[in-house]
């Protein structure tokens, strides 16, 4: 007999209003992921290594050309609102102070793992 487990998948409002409502604790790190909250894992010295690493290239080579965005929502589609390590985005006076970044205003996304 096999056992088949019965899940509910969440809309990025629902998730922002469990963060509101507290539900969702904010010094947890959890991400939605296609309609998931999943749990991450804390960083390493190698990870912030990595990610320091990289901000210091793009600050250099790109500058004003982009926002640098660490660790920051982006808005992916209704069911998902990952915090990649890095964003690149277009550029915006407002600095996406209305809303989060959405896959129109990313130039590249990078997450960064020391271990796979």
């Amino acid at each position: 007999m096999s056992l088949s487990l019965i899940t509910r998948k969440f809309t990025v409002e629902e998730y922002e209003k469990m963060t509101t409502e507290g539900i969702i604790k904010p010094d947890e790190k959890v991400e939605l992921i296609r309609g998931e909250i999943i749990k991450m894992s804390p960083m390493g010295t190698r990870h912030a290594a990595g990610i320091d690493r990289l901000i210091q290239l793009f600050s250099q080579k790109l500058g004003q050309k982009i926002i640098l965005r660490v660790q920051n929502p982006i808005r992916l589609n209704n069911n998902s609102q990952p915090e990649p390590d890095l964003s690149l985005l277009i550029p915006r006076a407002d600095f996406y102070v209305a809303a989060y970044p959405c896959p129109q205003d990313i130039y590249l996304i990078i997450e960064v793992s020391d271990s796979t």
